[in-house]
């Protein structure tokens, strides 16, 4: 019975562990803004008068005779390592990316506006950790064709590369698809091994995000205004130092109307066990913000899954 009992014990013991070793972040894999550019799959929206040109995804995939099966493959290989794919081209469909992003908000303080990309509207809807890019160039060859490529992995929420493969393939008379694919394989291991310790550092650490406190011109209080003998900026960082990661984060910059935190380590879930991002992290400081003692309306604005902005005031 003791044997019993020590052998389950052990088992309980490491089957958490195995479960937690084996999670793995979500992928949306996407060409490079570069191999839509190359191929002419470019829209333009308005940003405050200025032309941004931007990936057209949907033109890329409806057009396109490559891309489709190209990350298939790619996909195939990650899903075959445990990460869970997020279908890129089926959310598009249901996404006009060639529409203008017009729905500016102004601020009045400072006439800062916001304005979400094509590419921000689709990180926002899909959600996934990782954005995977890819891009491909045939060269030709005497026995055949190579393809020199370029995969590289970012985190949705700071775009910042997490991960990176190039080189150039053997001539070969297979399809692209089927090149691409020995060669991203070939090169698996390592891409797959800076995912994971970026992953890993994300549940240790939590994600990183912006938040942004700002105060519309109409307020009769600011952020220097004390609240059981504290100004409203520290009493705003002692709710940070207890609901980030480890109290992680970084006042970057600070008047009395505007306040800029930048590392701002949030957990990867909330309490229910859903995805967190700015936007939730950001709702809960306006939640607390809107008890007493300090009973502020705020509003609560986005921009990508990575910043979050809290205007003071009214909504």
């Amino acid at each position: 019975m003791k044997g019993y009992l020590f052998v389950l014990t052990l088992v309980l013991g490491i089957f958490p562990f195995s479960l937690n070793a084996q999670k793995k972040p979500t992928i949306m894999i996407l060409p490079s803004d570069n191999w839509c550019e190359m191929r002419y799959f470019m829209t333009t929206y308005d940003n405050q008068g200025t032309k941004v040109k931007t990936p057209d995804y949907q033109l890329a995939f409806q057009q396109d005779t490559e891309i489709g099966p190209v990350i298939s493959k790619i996909g195939g290989l990650l899903t075959a390592l445990d990460y869970s794919i997020k279908d890129a081209e089926q959310e598009i469909k249901s996404i006009n990316l060639r529409t203008a992003e017009d729905n500016v908000t102004f601020s009045k303080t400072s006439s800062a506006s916001l304005v979400e990309s094509p590419l921000d509207l689709l990180k926002r809807r899909i959600k996934s950790d990782v954005l995977i890019q890819i891009s491909w160039q045939m060269n030709k060859e005497a026995t055949g064709r190579s393809v020199t490529f370029n995969l590289e992995a970012f985190d949705t929420y700071t775009s910042k590369r997490i991960a990176s493969s190039t080189g150039t393939t053997s001539a070969s008379s297979e399809p692209i698809p089927v090149i691409l694919e020995q060669a991203v394989k070939e090169r698996i291991a390592e891409f797959d091994a800076l995912m994971v310790k970026w992953y890993a550092d994300q549940q240790a650490h939590g994600r990183e995000i912006v938040l942004t406190i700002r105060c519309w011109d109409n307020w009769e209080n600011d952020l220097e205004t004390e609240f059981g003998g504290e100004e409203l900026t520290d009493c705003i960082q002692d709710w940070l130092k207890s609901h980030c990661v480890g109290g992680n984060y970084n006042l970057s910059d600070g008047t009395e109307s505007f306040a800029q935190f930048e590392q701002v380590r949030i957990p990867l879930l909330d309490e229910r066990g859903n995805a967190l991002d700015a936007r939730g992290f950001a709702t809960q400081l306006r939640k607390y913000l809107n008890k007493a003692p300090y009973n502020i309306t705020a509003k609560v604005m986005q921009r990508g899954l990575g910043e979050a902005i809290i205007v003071l005031g009214e909504k």
